[in-house]
Order: C-alpha cells, then structure tokens, then sequence
C-alpha cells in the first residue's frame, strides 16, 4: 500500500500531516510506502526530510487576493505543477491520497481526481474556507478536527477524526507539572499563563501583554514566545523589568522541542485562535483566552466560539485587548474554580487517537489493505 501526503506552506498544513505519517510509519508503513508532495520553496522542504520523509515538490502560488501580475505568474506555476503532478502520480502509483492545505493541493488533486485515486482533505479549523470547499467537492470524505465542522458540509463527507496533535508535544502529557516548569527554571506556587500568537508572532498580543506584565508578574508567571518578528522589543522589554520581576518572565522567539513542556507547565493559556489551539488545548485541559486574528478571513472567530460556548475557552476581540485584557487574565488566574471547570471543558474534547483515526481513513480508501 503507498500512501501520498500532499500538503504544505504552513505550520498548520505541515505538523498535523507528520503526526499521521508518524502514526503510519508506527504501523509499520515504510518509506518507500510514504511520500509527501509539497510546494517548491515552502517550510516543508525543511521539515519533511528531517522527518525521514521522501518529498517531491511542484511550483505553486495564490491567485486569489493578488495584483494581477501575480495571479497570471501563479497561474503558470499551478498549471507546471498539475503536468508535474500528474507525472509524480504515474510514477508513485498511490493508493490514497491525504491532503491538508496548500497551495498544492489544487494541481495534485485535479491530477488525483483524473486517475480515481482515493483522497481525503483534514479541516484543521470548524468552518472550511473556500480552498477546502473547492477540493473537497473532488476528494471521497473530508477528515474534521470537530462536530462543529457538520453545520457547514454534507453529512456524507465528514469523519470525525480530532486534530493529529504531534507526539512528540502530547508527551509532556507524561511529566509532572513541577518538571515540566522545571524547564523553564520556574517552581510551582504560582499559576502560570503561557501567552503565544504562532512561528511569527502576534504584535498586538505582545504589545498588550506588555503593558500589564508589571501587574501579572506581582503575583502570577509568564512563559511567552513573542514570535520571530517583535523578538528584539520583547527581548529589551523583558531586560528593562525589575529584577525581583525577571525571575516569573521567560520570553523566547520560538519553542521547539519543548512546545509540550509549555503547555503542560501554564494553568492558562492566551493565544490566537488558530486550529492547533483545538487540539493542542484539549489535550492538555487548558482554559484559554483566545483572540481571533482580526485581518483575515473569520475562521479563527468560529474556531473561539467553539470552544468558548462549550466552556473551554473565551473570546476576547483583538481590539479589546488593551481595555479588557489585564483585567481578564488577573480575575481568571485567581479563580481556581473557573480554571478547573473551564480545565475539565477542554479535556472532554480531547480526542487522543486523532492520528490513528485518520490513518485509518486512509487505509480504508486504500481498500484496507495492510501495509
């Protein structure tokens, strides 16, 4: 049985695509049995090989919400990478197909669709936005991280499957909470908020933080990844706190491999609201305020009412941050009875087994042969 992962551009696209591939290469899928197809210059020519992956990648770009030069240029690119789709397809042979978003998806799923070779797209986020509407109308079911995701697709096509939360971060499962602070050179006795916005950051975020860190850290500890963008003001920020202070702030740029360790050590969690915060969050039964980007299309504010109307999280608009934030977070984290309740809603919409779940989705389209 080969398996084709198609996917990419992104975080969202690429780490839910590993934890699967990581629950197939579990079962035993080989790597020749795996290949990943991504887009020519993207993150997942990092990433994927370092997963021990093979990857092929194809041209591709927007072109939708792009001067008109752009969309002509990626219009060429798109129609390269269906030939060289095509051309991949012929060669590998697969059985089925996964898709998780990207401009890639569109060449290797009319490619796909062409040959009758079984796909299924992941909707990471509740409401599908119209690049996972147009190729969904191709693949044979679309995999949804909730039940929310049903209001807005034909019964016919959802599963149920939960958001692949990489194994690694659902690890941290496994420490205690005093190690996982331990970490960070931080010692139980008081909450601990974990405030992040993505790889690039979130500048109002930081900004708003900023601005009641001097209160928070009177009583509480932050453990903050600021983004790669605003890392030199936060970092000077963080210097310019009083040194009684600095010993509850950590700031970083970015969280590796202790993601896990981040979120198993916060009693509360700020962050936008993006899809991994519907998997990430549940798994670790954390409360979170969320703050749906306001410049984009308006899935993050469906994903916060999500989780808000089933008492895991609230949300909290960006441009309220500066008058409602401080007060927000100081009345959460010094309500224990309001975090273990909002604790215990998250966790019941863990669903653990997503990776296994979609891998079996595969293996069903794949006729279930075994690998």
């Amino acid at each position: 049985m080969r398996i084709l992962i198609c996917g990419g551009g992104t975080g969202g696209h690429v780490y839910p695509a590993l934890a699967v591939v990581a629950e197939l290469q579990r079962q035993g899928f080989s790597r020749e049995q795996l290949l990943w197809v991504g887009t020519r210059g993207q993150m997942e020519e990092e990433l994927v090989p370092r997963a021990g992956l093979n990857l092929e990648t194809i041209p591709g770009g927007p072109i939708v919400g792009v001067p008109v030069w752009t969309t002509l240029m990626n219009g060429m690119k798109l129609a390269t990478g269906y030939l060289q789709a095509e051309s991949i397809l012929g060669r590998y042979r697969p059985d089925a197909i996964l898709m998780t978003g990207g401009y890639v998806n569109v060449p290797v799923g009319l490619a796909a669709r062409r040959r009758h070779i079984p796909m299924s797209i992941f909707l990471p986020d509740v409401e599908p936005g119209s690049a996972i509407r147009f190729i969904s109308k191709l693949t044979d079911n679309v995999a949804c991280t909730t039940d929310g995701s049903r209001q807005f697709l034909p019964e016919s096509e959802v599963v149920v499957t939960g958001y692949p939360v990489r194994a690694d971060v659902r690890a941290a499962l496994e420490l205690s909470k005093a190690e996982a602070l331990a970490q960070f050179d931080l010692a139980e006795g008081r909450r601990t908020l974990f405030v992040f916005g993505g790889s690039r950051g979130a500048r109002t975020i930081n900004r708003a933080l900023n601005a009641i860190l001097p209160e928070l850290l009177a009583d509480y500890q932050v453990i903050h990844i600021s983004g790669t963008l605003d890392w030199a003001e936060v970092e000077q920020q963080a210097a310019a706190l009083p040194a009684g202070l600095q010993a509850y702030y950590r700031a970083y740029p970015y969280l590796h491999e202790r993601m896990g360790a981040a979120f198993r050590a916060a009693d509360l969690v700020l962050a936008r609201a993006g899809a991994s915060m519907l998997g990430e969050g549940p798994a670790f039964g954390l409360p979170a305020v969320l703050v749906p980007y306001p410049y984009a299309w308006r899935y993050q504010k469906v994903n916060a009412d999500y989780l808000a109307d089933r008492g895991a999280g609230i949300r909290l608009n960006d441009e309220d941050m500066g008058e409602q934030l401080g007060h927000l977070l100081l009345n959460l984290l010094g309500d224990e009875k309001q975090l273990a309740t909002m604790s215990a809603a998250a966790r019941a919409l863990d669903i653990p087994d997503a990776p296994a779940r979609i891998a079996q989705v595969l293996v069903d389209l794949a006729g279930g042969k075994q690998a």
